[in-house]
């Protein structure tokens, strides 16, 4: 059985990947994305200024301040959640 990511799941793998800067390629093969489903979390990860565009010989992706600040409030989360989970 295959179970879906969820959307902040995919968010969060972005933001990790962009760390450092990454390429549009990087991010679908290390997120497992394909290249029609990677543009609407780019476009909205850059609208929210948690990842940036930078153009030199190639395209990179950057996380952001604000995108690792996210990025380690989600980290939280899920620890929290599965600290619960554990004690069900």
């Amino acid at each position: 059985m295959t179970l879906k990511r969820d959307k902040l799941s995919i968010i969060s793998e972005i933001l990790q990947k962009c760390i450092g800067g990454a390429t549009k390629t990087a991010i679908v093969y290390q997120v497992n994305l394909n290249f029609k489903t990677v543009n609407p979390y780019l476009d909205l990860l850059i609208a929210r200024g948690l990842i940036e565009i930078s153009q030199g010989s190639t395209v990179t992706y950057t996380t952001t301040e604000k995108g690792i600040k996210l990025l380690e409030d989600l980290k939280r989360v899920h620890d929290v959640l599965k600290e619960t989970s554990e004690q069900d």
